[in-house]
């Protein structure tokens, strides 16, 4: 019974091969984020100084995701010949956590980019007055 349990697990790893790039053709600057993720990791209830190889774990994770999700997403906009942000959201568009996530981010980023418009027209209003 063992036999099927190990066989199963390596045909697993096997198929997670060929998608991820050799080691040679890509080399990823390690610690980029790691700031930000122990911030994170803390704010999500781990220890205020989580351990560097759970870090790097995440990391890798983090890393890994993201660039699979735009590799996805590029081949979506291949037939546009533009990456847009619609092609993420169609992407997660059956994860409504993360859709419902990602929409009140872009919403509260065009809220920011309007408000830095209007300070930044008041700021010229009051320095042509002066």
């Amino acid at each position: 019974m063992s036999n099927n349990n190990s066989s199963v697990g390596a045909s697993s790893k096997a198929r997670v091969g060929p998608s991820q790039p050799s080691e040679t053709s890509f080399k990823r600057k390690r610690g980029v984020f790691q700031k930000d993720l122990q911030h994170m990791m803390y704010g999500f209830g781990d220890d205020p100084n989580p351990l560097p190889e759970t870090v790097a774990l995440v990391e890798d994770i983090v890393v890994e995701y993201v660039t699979d999700m735009v590799h996805k997403a590029q081949d979506i906009a291949s037939k546009r010949g533009k990456l847009l942000t619609e092609d993420f959201l169609f992407l997660i568009r059956k994860d409504l956590p993360k859709l419902n996530r990602c929409t009140e981010l872009l919403s509260m980023n065009e809220e920011l980019k309007q408000a830095r418009k209007a300070f930044d027209v008041d700021e010229e209003k009051l320095a042509s007055a002066e």
